[in-house]
């Protein structure tokens, strides 16, 4: 998430009541999650392998618990989660407040029962049907077409597993649609917890479709009825899922790639081939090996 304006380190560090080592003068510019930084954002790490994880990132501030070597800005903390949700929180009721109402393009079709959210940019010539939610900050390409009962820019499903449940991960990002999407009825697109969740020009999704927080997907893809992609995953160009099919987190699924029905993706898979069953494999493989079953 790209704050309004910049904010120093020291003041960083005394919104969230942490101890600050490194330069109190460091700008930071963003917050994000470990797998979306850019130079500029303050992150964190409560776990080693995201500490090593952050202190090789383009993160200029970084969230941890102990002291570690290393000329980014740190701010310690007894839980760099619950700091940093904190601090998300703060960040986004504060841009939220500024941010003005919807606006919507010439030509766009608002049917009745729809809601709104702050700060949602709708472009023109679009079809938003009836009792569609559009989430805050949501923005919406021209000539989309989103059908009934659909809602967009949810909260990411992102927990941290304490001794006594679950707390959420506060979502601070948004949901970007490109022009000539299709999108039909009954689907859930996440917002991404601190980056975008993209839909790309020209892609069509069916009725039931569910996209994870962060998803990226490309250009003129296909997504028929029933799957479901976990999140930051990304879908190149022409991608094409036929229906139930089920893609694991954090995979890439390459230029022109089909996956056919019920299908389970649980790697990334390379463009211009035909995959089938669970997990999924090269369509004439897996159906040799049902061949070979049979006999």
């Amino acid at each position: 998430m790209l704050l309004n304006n910049p904010v120093e380190a020291a003041e960083m560090a005394a919104l969230s009541q942490t101890i600050l080592h490194g330069d109190e003068n460091a700008w930071i510019s963003g917050l994000n999650e470990i797998h979306k930084v850019v130079q500029g954002d303050l992150t964190f790490a409560d776990h080693p392998k995201y500490v090593r994880k952050a202190l090789g990132s383009a993160a200029s501030a970084i969230i941890v618990k102990e002291k570690v070597t290393t000329e980014k800005v740190l701010l310690l903390s007894e839980d760099p989660f619950i700091t940093y949700n904190q601090l998300v929180d703060h960040f986004v009721q504060l841009q939220f407040s500024q941010l003005p109402d919807a606006v919507v393009g010439e030509k766009t079709i608002v049917e009745p029962g729809v809601f709104l959210g702050k700060g949602v940019v709708i472009g023109k010539g679009c079809h938003i049907g009836a009792n569609v939610s559009i989430h805050d900050r949501t923005v919406i390409g021209d000539n989309v077409t989103i059908k009934s009962n659909t809602v967009i820019g949810s909260d990411a499903f992102y927990f941290k597993k304490y001794t006594d449940g679950y707390t959420r991960m506060i979502s601070c990002g948004r949901v970007v649609i490109h022009d000539d999407v299709h999108i039909g009825a009954g689907c859930t697109i996440d917002r991404g917890v601190s980056g975008d969740t993209i839909i790309g020009k020209g892609s069509k999704l069916d009725n039931l479709v569910m996209i994870g927080h962060g998803v990226e997907i490309g250009q003129h893809c296909i997504i028929a009825a029933q799957c479901g992609i976990a999140g930051k995953t990304i879908l190149e160009d022409h991608v094409t899922l036929w229906g139930q099919v089920g893609v694991s987190k954090c995979l890439r699924i390459g230029v022109g790639a089909v996956v056919l029905a019920q299908s389970g993706v649980s790697k990334s898979l390379e463009g211009g081939k035909i995959y089938y069953g669970a997990p999924a494999k090269e369509a004439r493989e897996m159906w040799k090996e049902i061949a070979r079953m049979k006999r």
